[in-house]
Formats: C-alpha cells, sequence, structure tokens
C-alpha cells in the first residue's frame, strides 16, 4: 500500500541534506557521492514508508517478501549504498552494470557517471523491474537502462563495464561478471564465505581479482540460477552450524551433539575484544576447522550456549568432536573496556580452549585494524591458490577465494559492539 503523504515542497530537500550531514566522513568520504545522495529523490523510490523513514541512514525498506515471510527485495539502507558507491570510485564518463536492481541505486550511479556515461541495471524479479523503471522516470532518470534477465549471466549487450556492483548476497563470483569487467575495471560484491558476507572492491589481477577493501553487509540472497542455499548442520533443536560445502564431511555431528551436552571449560587468555566484524573475518579464514555457530533465543536462555551464538559466532571444532567459540566480558584493563574469552564443549575442551585462545590473541596483537585481510579470486580455471601462511582457501564452484593476512607493525582500535 502507498503511504498518502503530506509536506511541503522542501521537506524532501532538507531530508537528504541531513541524511548526508550524517553519513559524511563515515562512511561518505567524497563529495562526488555526497552530492549524488543529496540530489536523488529517494523518497520516490520507497512509496510504501513515510517521508522520515525513507530518509533514515540506517534503515532498509523491505519491498518483496515470500509467502514465509522472508525478504526478496528490499531497498538498501543509505548507509550501505554509501559504503559501496565509495568502494566503487565511479568517475564520470564510466560505464556501469548495476546487478539487483531497485532504480535508487541506479539514479545515485547515473549522477555518478554524468551525461557522458551509461548506467544498466539489471534484476530477475519483473515486478521489481516495473518498479525500478516507474521510480526512475518519477525521478527524471530515464537514461538508466533497466533490464529483465537472470543476473548469473549479467548483460552482455552492454559490455564491458569499468565497473559492476551488485546488490544482493551472492555465493560465489560468475564468470560472466570477470568476462564483462574492462581490464582495470572494479567488481563491487557482498560476496558470501565461511557463513558471513562481506562487500568486497576486487580490482583485476592476472587471471583473478584482488581486493581493495571489504566492509560488513547484510543483503537480500541472490535468486536464480545462482542461487545457493546456506548449508547447516543440526546439532539439537535451536542449534546449528553454517558450513561451506567442502567443509561438512569433516565435521562429526554425533560427536558435536554428545560434546555440546558436556561440561564446559573457560578460558581468558587477555585478549582485548574489539572490531567484532575483523575478528570473525580472522578467526573463520585461519583454520579450515572454523565454522559459525548458531543457537536459538531458547537454548540460550535455558543455559545451553551463551548469547554470543544468537547471530552465529565462530566456532573450532576439534576432530573429537569438542568445539569452542569466543565470549566476551567487560575489562577495565582493555582499552576498549571488553576483553575476549573462549567458553569449550566436550572431552578435549582445555585443548580447543587454547588453541582458540592463541587465535585471539594473535589477532589482538598483529592484526587489530580495518582491511587488515588481503582477499583473492581465482576462477576455476586459473590455478588452485596454496594455502597461505596465515589464512585460508574457501572453495566454491565458480573459483577459490583465498584469505591471507600480511604482517603490519601497525594497529588500530575500533568500537566495540
Amino acid at each position: 500500500m502507498t503511504t498518502i503523504r503530506n509536506h511541503d515542497a522542501d521537506e524532501p530537500a532538507r531530508l537528504r541534506t541531513a541524511m548526508v550531514d550524517e553519513l559524511r566522513g563515515d562512511p561518505i568520504t567524497s563529495e562526488a557521492v555526497a552530492d549524488a545522495m543529496t540530489a536523488v529523490p529517494r523518497h520516490l523510490f520507497a512509496p510504501e514508508v513515510s517521508l522520515q523513514e525513507a530518509y533514515e541512514s540506517n534503515t532498509a525498506v523491505p519491498v518483496k517478501r515470500d509467502g514465509d515471510g522472508l525478504t526478496l527485495s528490499s531497498l538498501s539502507a543509505p548507509h550501505l549504498q554509501a559504503t559501496m558507491l565509495e568502494q566503487a570510485a565511479i568517475r564520470s564518463g564510466m560505464n556501469v552494470l548495476e546487478i539487483g536492481s531497485m532504480g535508487y541505486n541506479a539514479a545515485l550511479l547515473q549522477e555518478l557517471v554524468g551525461p557522458a556515461g551509461h548506467v544498466t541495471s539489471v534484476d530477475i524479479d519483473p515486478d521489481i523491474v516495473e518498479r525500478a523503471r516507474t521510480g526512475l522516470t518519477q525521478a527524471g532518470y530515464e537514461r538508466v537502462d533497466v533490464i529483465l534477465a537472470d543476473a548469473e549471466h549479467g548483460v552482455p549487450a552492454s559490455a564491458p563495464y569499468d565497473r559492476i556492483i551488485v546488490t544482493f548476497d551472492s555465493p560465489d563470483i560468475p564468470p560472466a561478471w570477470l568476462k564483462q569487467l574492462t581490464g582495470d575495471g572494479r567488481l563491487v560484491v557482498p560476496l558470501r564465505m565461511k557463513g558471513i558476507t562481506r562487500s568486497i572492491a576486487f580490482d583485476r589481477d592476472g587471471a583473478g581479482l584482488i581486493s581493495r577493501s571489504y566492509r560488513l553487509c547484510r543483503f537480500v540472497p541472490v535468486q536464480g540460477q545462482g542461487a545457493h542455499d546456506r548449508r547447516r548442520l543440526t546439532l539439537d533443536t535451536g542449534v546449528y552450524l553454517t558450513v561451506e560445502d567442502s567443509d561438512e564431511a569433516g565435521f562429526d555431528v554425533t560427536a558435536l551433539r554428545q560434546a555440546l551436552h558436556e561440561p564446559t571449560s573457560n578460558a581468558w587468555p587477555g585478549a582485548v575484544f574489539d572490531m567484532p566484524d575483523e575478528l570473525e573475518l580472522f578467526l573463520l579464514t585461519n583454520s579450515p576447522r572454523m565454522a559459525l555457530l548458531h543457537a536459538s533465543q531458547e537454548r540460550i536462555d535455558g543455559g545451553l550456549l551463551t548469547a554470543a551464538t544468537r547471530l552465529g559466532v565462530p566456532a573450532l571444532i576439534a576432530h573429537d568432536g569438542s568445539f569452542a567459540y569466543r565470549i566476551k566480558r567487560a575489562s577495565q584493563d582493555s582499552d576498549t573496556g571488553f576483553e575476549c574469552g573462549v567458553i569449550a564443549h566436550g572431552p578435549s575442551a582445555a585443548d580447543v580452549a587454547e588453541q582458540y585462545g592463541q587465535l585471539l590473541l594473535r589477532w589482538a596483537e598483529n592484526f587489530r585494524r580495518r582491511d587488515a585481510a588481503s582477499i583473492r579470486y581465482l576462477p576455476a580455471q586459473a590455478d588452485t591458490p596454496p594455502e597461505p601462511e596465515l589464512g585460508g582457501v574457501v572453495r566454491k564452484r565458480h573459483g577459490s577465494i583465498a584469505v591471507s593476512w600480511p604482517p603490519n607493525s601497525g594497529t588500530a582500535g575500533g568500537t566495540p559492539a
């Protein structure tokens, strides 16, 4: 249902200016992105919500749901859209492909590429395509081409592209996207690996891609040929692991189920708790025996697992089914006010807790900063990347993701979450 709005003509402009002012510094760092977001009337692309809600910097607008209430399409929050636009570093005159259309982001892209550039936006859902076209027409951005197609194949008719920006959770990078990217092009994609998703800005690097930045993000899942359900190993009612296909065979589910109900072992190695998104990426990519552990609120309230598992926490899994995961507590000795600890289950709980604690210390002492990891993508036809000395390789259907952690003597604190 469309919300009836009564507002003066200047109110949308005031709200856009306030939104941009709030986003300046983080994530908006360029005048080009600030100007684009000041110019585009976002509320025309979000008729379901109030004018004020359309311009809330951290609010996404759900647009379409399935029969179970799962969001299939949404207009992303301005904060996330600004983040990805800054990652893309779009310049005037570029040819840009947006994969996943809602109209508003395509309008921002048109502002950035200017009259000499071109924007193509593709989506698999005819309702979303029609919605995007309507919004773009109402907002005056009729030069954007909105295409109905499966994004797995890109849009070859308008290729090659200087920039490709993907606006859904993608389990892999289809060959067509690489093929349609220019030799010095950049791909910004919310890439799923080890159960988590990061918006990664990739540049060309030989046969593959190398990251220039990555940021925490959350998107609706891909539809169409590229769709791939998350793999789950159920350990008990309301308790499961999220795993990659290649990980599943290495975990003894029977042993894990037994360990889940055994007495626990706690350890506090003295590692600061900070930047949980960076810490999460480090933990998941530094052992092939790491997986995300989830528990329902009911199992947490019942004391089976702690609150750290509600949204998923990296768990280190021993061969005998013992496992450990990260917890935190307030600490006056930490410069963030919090420290990391470990809780472990199973017959070798003390040993696996110690191993986990060493990883926490290693991150806190050497990699506690933004963009500490280097993420490389190699397509399947290229040589399989070797396991890095510090990091790991995640194998996908179309290629492999190698995450490494180059040494750096500098560290930078963040804000605990």
